[in-house]
């Protein structure tokens, strides 16, 4: 039987914390950006932890 493989797409928009969290770009930082205040998108650039819910299911994608 084959190896799985592991979700291309979720290898790409997500990483995996030293402890274990699962961390994703927060949406918003692609156009339209001098409409947007400065102050708004430097928050918008930081990572943000996926809640467990979420993070459940995206280590069963990246675990293969």
């Amino acid at each position: 039987m084959p190896k799985q493989k592991s979700h291309s797409g979720a290898k790409k928009r997500f990483k995996i914390t030293g402890s274990g969290k699962v961390m994703k770009q927060q949406a918003g930082m692609r156009h339209n950006l001098e409409l947007k205040s400065s102050r708004r998108t430097r928050r918008l650039n930081e990572d943000q932890v996926l809640p467990n819910s979420d993070a459940k299911i995206i280590k069963r994608l990246l675990a293969n």
